[in-house]
């Protein structure tokens, strides 16, 4: 038997059982402490104290470029002071999460999406970084995704019923209660989103639907995706078309080259809301910029209107002419999501020398229609709110007025694009799989 060198480990001998220990105690002598029960370990940070930085961070990097616009327009004529522009960033801070401001015109509840954007964006990383934090990345647990989105969800409520004291106790009153509740919904589900996909639970749900069920998502949010973007470049055409009205709104604030930098971008964070607009005026239903108003292909009544830049695009009448053409555009962005789907799908049979049989492409492109009316619907119901009381009371369009239409024209259109896609492509049956020549033979 060779000798045992002090740096060699040193094994058990045959017959004697080797020395066990109950997981997660050290061995004696070794000079390593055991963790106690309930401790951290190491390389790990607690949950709610990585939830508090987190959501803390979210609400900074939110709320600090509302105060800098905001607060353009005050210290441009030396109006404001520092104290009145953080208070003024807040409720601007709150109206971009949906929470109503109550002023002295009615009811402020018109949110800008844009600001909105941001802050869902901070918060999913917000849940990126918690589930690294408490080392939950990749661990496909569906109880720690939940647990990750409830932490932050408290600390953004916190945050949010703060807020809303802070700006009730020297500008318009704001319900803490409301706030909590909506910040509380804000935070969880922008949270959940980034935890998903973090800890691998998002792809493992995927993989586990069924793959007409996967696919119908997938070109569901693919059309409303094409709807939105038509949307967005229609309402770019419109206020470019009404540029010079949109300028002489800006200049006749006459704030100062920095507020009048203020009021565009504040026009800028509303943006999103007028892309939804535009798409639900594509699609037929159309809009409303106050009570007894309405901004259709086929009708636009509105009376005075405020001086709001963005207004400016509005159409003058309904569409005529050539302009008519902007009506097939939601078929073709359905038609356009289905002929992807049949494309993706022909592609996977012929890598694999199977046919794709009716079922597998009509469902999924049926399935579509439902998809992009709940997108389109809750993006419509988040564009809308009041602007004051009076005429003002009702802006934006009807949510399932939206959500019905689309969910009707996309699902005509997908089926349309995947039928005629399947018809016109050639899609190669299975057949015997060639031999490989035999390999010549060595002299």
């Amino acid at each position: 038997m060779p000798p045992v060198t002090p740096d060699q480990p040193r094994r058990p001998a045959a017959g004697v059982a080797a020395e066990t220990r109950p997981p997660g105690r050290a061995r004696p002598g070794s000079g390593v402490p055991a963790p106690r029960s309930g401790e951290t370990p190491r390389g790990r940070a607690p949950l709610p104290v990585a939830a508090a930085v987190a959501a803390g961070w979210a609400a900074l990097t939110s709320w600090l470029p509302v105060t800098v616009v905001l607060g353009l327009a005050q210290f441009s004529e030396d109006a404001g002071s520092l104290p009145g522009a953080l208070r003024t960033g807040l409720a601007g801070w709150l109206l971009g999460h949906g929470v109503p401001l109550e002023t002295s015109a009615g009811p402020l509840g018109l949110a800008p999406l844009a600001l909105a954007a941001l802050a869902v964006w901070r918060l999913t990383r917000a849940g990126v970084h918690v589930s690294r934090a408490i080392g939950a990345r990749a661990g496909r647990s569906p109880r720690q995704a939940l647990t990750v989105a409830v932490a932050v969800g408290i600390g953004y409520a916190l945050l949010g019923a703060l807020a809303a004291v802070v700006v009730g106790a020297g500008g318009p009153p704001v319900s803490p209660v409301r706030a909590a509740i909506t910040f509380a919904l804000f935070g969880a589900l922008s949270a959940l989103v980034g935890a998903l996909r973090t800890t691998g639970v998002s792809g493992l749900l995927a993989r586990r639907s069924p793959p007409p069920l996967r696919d119908g998502v997938r070109t569901g949010l693919v059309a409303g995706l094409l709807l939105l973007g038509a949307g967005a470049g229609a309402a770019g055409l419109s206020v470019a078309t009404g540029g010079g009205d949109a300028a002489d709104m800006i200049g006749a604030y006459r704030t100062g080259v920095a507020g009048q930098a203020g009021i565009t971008l504040v026009s800028l964070a509303y943006a999103p809301n007028a892309t939804i607009w535009s798409a639900s005026y594509l699609l037929g239903p159309g809009f409303a910029v106050g009570t007894d108003t309405a901004v259709r292909t086929s009708e636009v009544s509105v009376g005075a209107l405020p001086a709001v830049p963005l207004l400016a695009g509005l159409p003058r009448g309904p569409i005529d002419g050539l302009g008519a053409g902007l009506l097939a555009v939601p078929v073709l962005a359905g038609m356009a999501a289905g002929w992807l789907l049949a494309r993706r799908l022909l592609r996977l049979a012929a890598e694999d020398r199977a046919v794709v049989g009716w079922a597998s492409l009509l469902a999924p492109a049926a399935l579509a229609g439902p998809v992009a009316g709940v997108l389109l619907g809750l993006a419509a119901a988040a564009s809308g709110g009041p602007l004051g009381g009076g005429r003002l009371a009702e802006i934006g369009p009807v949510s399932w007025q939206v959500a019905g239409v689309a969910t009707v024209v996309v699902a005509a259109g997908a089926l349309l694009g995947a039928a005629g896609t399947k018809l016109l492509a050639r899609s190669p049956g299975p057949g015997p799989t060639p031999r490989r020549p035999a390999p010549a033979a060595r002299p």
